[in-house]
């Protein structure tokens, strides 16, 4: 029987991606059978981290548009052939990171993702489903078929994530700190995720891959926050819309200040909306329910939030 070649595609700043990914397919790593490249994606100009406020704030616009940036050459051939394609990926602006919008646009992707089964895992905040939906789209431009995505989320609650995550992203800490908890993924959560890599490497061993359906099903690989659904869509559609007037605005003389101003306006609305938003949806969810089960049944495919024990 002929062994399987997976590739297995992530771009990480803070190493967190990097490490969810590896426990994720550990059992895939020790499998005599499977055969797993790693390609790490290298922006030509690298991003910073811990991020200055301004470059953060910069790659704003060019994240909302999914815009390609240069990357460093990729270090497998163009004509490599794999049976299964793994892509982790962070969360930048409610969309995915400029470096695998990038990748995904690239040419090798064309010839690597055609016709073959895709797996993303996502590690983030708490707000994943608009870029979910942008990875979506732009795999199956490549002509890949997605069959599973895997969502590892932020232990702290949206509150505190509201003041952990800037702070890891701006100074590099990550620490609990007076009552807030660590941020990032649970520790206990990405030791668990092997569980997804045992069921991966199964599916390889009886060719279930080539079915191109989920391979994850009853793992409880995601699970959409209902109460997030809306506020994500708001967000995002502010975003595309300053995004694209940023987008226009090349001077960095005149672009920085209105970025600047656009953030300060954004955190008052949060702060001084957030409460206002609370009690709305106290009032509007009997009345939405129905709405926003089939929301969350849509975002949560293909893998789905069950768990079979």
């Amino acid at each position: 029987m002929a062994g399987k070649k997976v590739l297995a595609v992530f771009y990480s700043q803070t190493g967190q991606l990097e490490d969810v990914l590896k426990h994720c397919v550990s059992p895939l790593i020790k499998d005599e059978f499977t055969s797993i490249t790693f390609l790490n994606i290298e922006p030509k100009t690298p991003f910073p981290f811990p991020w200055k406020v301004l470059d953060f704030l910069s790659v704003f616009p060019e994240s909302v548009y999914c815009d390609k940036i240069e990357l460093s050459e990729f270090s497998i051939e163009k004509s490599a052939e794999f049976d299964l394609i793994i892509i982790a990926y962070q969360v930048w602006f409610l969309s995915p990171s400029l470096p695998i919008t990038s990748f995904l646009q690239s040419n090798e992707a064309k010839v690597w993702l055609k016709n073959k089964p895709v797996i993303t895992i996502v590690a983030c905040r708490n707000m994943w489903l608009t870029a979910q939906e942008k990875m979506k789209k732009l795999i199956s431009e490549n002509g890949g078929i997605l069959c599973d995505n895997i969502a590892f989320i932020d232990g702290g609650n949206c509150y505190e994530t509201f003041i952990t995550t800037p702070r890891w992203l701006l100074t590099g800490k990550k620490d609990k700190f007076w009552f807030f908890s660590p941020a990032g993924v649970d520790k206990c959560q990405i030791a668990e995720s092997a569980k997804f890599g045992k069921a991966i490497k199964n599916a390889l061993h009886v060719d279930k891959e080539r079915e191109k359906k989920p391979l994850l099903k009853g793992l409880g690989a995601v699970y959409v926050n209902e109460k997030l659904i809306m506020g994500e869509k708001v967000g995002h559609r502010s975003f595309l819309i300053w995004g694209g007037f940023l987008r226009k605005i090349k001077n960095p003389k005149i672009r920085k200040p209105i970025l600047c101003f656009y953030f300060l306006f954004l955190i008052c609305v949060i702060i001084i909306g957030l409460p206002i938003t609370i009690i709305l949806r106290i009032f509007l969810y009997p009345l939405l329910k129905k709405s926003f089960q089939k929301q969350r049944i849509y975002y949560e495919e293909p893998s789905g939030s069950q768990t079979i024990i």
